[in-house]
């Protein structure tokens, strides 16, 4: 009875997938038929051709969105006996999902969204329990004493775990599912489509676009796309010279540097003048000749402002080739920034009272949005003002306590127009 139980989910879970584009494969449907045919006589001969005139595949479709009978019970098992098996039950559904999406050579990007809605449906319900992650899952980096080695679920909870950006998260999730069917096809002797992984982030300053890049390189360590999962920053000052000839030695060195892992060039569109003096078409031609050659084991990421970025991808005929996503980092919300201020606060022990909550949210909000808006740089200055404010307000204080040495309140905080 278990063992079929396991059948029905896996049938459910693989027809959910094949189901997310409207369109399966024939390969897709037939290696349904034969997977499953051992568990259900109904699809013992099944053609696809039978399969897509009959509901089997198409009836799993909403899957992905609500937990299953099954998941229910096992979720509640082990709130009752204080085990993990929901756990489990996540780590097989989600390769049961990857499996299916390897079957045909290049998965759509419906059927990756289909697993990665699934994913964070089952989270969802495992976490409303507070079902503990057992250890050989992995837990967020940098929890505990010392830092453990990353693992990709505890990769993919330090994502989840950003605030906002849930545009950009969704993007890195699609990113990492799809090496991970990659990876599997090349275990089992399948051909895998050759492709650019190097990337466009665009966006206003302080919007995660270098913290998602560190993340990256790290998911791609353990995914074995990179070897070592640096990251190295670097800009126009780091890869143009002034003199003939200095240009390609620097970009060269950058990229020696960042081999194994991701070269991250801000502001790139600095390298692209109107100035015939200028080195940086230089530093473009060396940058996509590394990136061709060195394409197994690193990795560039070029970002910055929009609008600025679009004219410095048309500068090289080359460039938009190499390139194979632009990841959009859109500006925070006044409740994400909020979110981000309060969490720096707690990183650093201070609280607020309501009067200082207020006045941080009317600072937020009164900063108009632009090319200059600092995102979550602007977040980290006014807590770093407000300390300051604090520090100077506490001193004046004879006996203060242990709350009103960690309590930030509305005199902490600068009115809207202060600079």
């Amino acid at each position: 009875m278990l063992e079929r139980d396991a059948a029905l989910e896996a049938q459910a879970i693989a027809a959910s997938v094949i189901a997310a584009d409207g369109h399966p494969s024939d390969a897709e449907l037939r290696a349904f038929a034969e997977s499953l045919a051992p568990w259900f006589e109904t699809l013992r001969g099944a053609t696809p051709s039978s399969l897509r005139a009959s509901p089997v595949i198409r009836q799993h479709r909403a899957f992905p969105i609500t937990p299953s009978p099954l998941l229910e019970t096992i979720v509640t098992a082990d709130e009752r006996d204080g085990t993990t098996h929901s756990w489990h039950y996540y780590e097989a559904a989600m390769r049961v999902a990857h499996a299916v999406c390897a079957i045909d050579t290049t998965p759509t990007r419906e059927e990756l969204l289909a697993v990665d809605t699934m994913r964070a449906m089952m989270l969802r319900r495992i976490n409303a329990s507070k079902i503990e992650r057992p250890d050989d899952l992995g837990t967020p980096a940098g929890v505990g004493a010392e830092k453990p080695e990353d693992t990709l679920e505890g990769l993919l909870v330090e994502l989840d775990t950003l605030i906002g950006l849930d545009a950009v998260k969704t993007e890195v999730r699609l990113l990492t599912n799809l090496v991970r069917v990659e990876n599997l096809r090349r275990e089992r002797k399948l051909p895998v489509v050759d492709r650019s992984l190097h990337l466009v982030f665009v966006g206003n300053p302080g919007t995660g676009k270098t913290t998602v890049a560190r993340l990256l390189a790290r998911f791609y360590e353990v995914l074995k796309v990179v070897s070592k999962g640096h990251l190295v920053e670097t800009d126009r000052s780091g890869l143009v010279a002034g003199y003939v000839g200095q240009t390609a030695t620097k970009v060269n060195q950058a990229c020696d540097e960042a081999k194994g892992g991701i070269l991250f060039v801000d502001e790139a569109y600095a390298l692209v003048t109107d100035s015939d003096q200028d080195f940086g078409a230089e530093a473009v031609a060396t940058l996509l000749k590394r990136m061709e050659d060195d394409r197994e084991d690193l990795i560039v990421i070029v970002a910055g402002y929009p609008e600025p970025m679009l004219k410095f991808l048309d500068s090289n005929p080359g460039l938009r080739s190499r390139f194979s996503k632009t990841i959009d980092f859109p500006d925070y919300t006044d409740d994400e920034l909020m979110a981000i201020f309060e969490s720096i606060g707690t990183e650093h022990h201070y609280t607020l009272d309501d009067g200082a909550r207020a006045a941080v949210r009317t600072y937020f909000a009164w900063q108009e949005r632009g090319p200059t808006f600092g995102n979550g740089r602007l977040a980290r200055n006014l807590f770093e003002d407000c300390v300051a404010r604090q520090a100077n307000r506490i001193v004046t204080l004879t006996t203060p306590t242990d709350e009103q040495l960690v309590t930030l309140v509305a005199a902490d905080i600068p009115p809207p127009g202060a600079t």
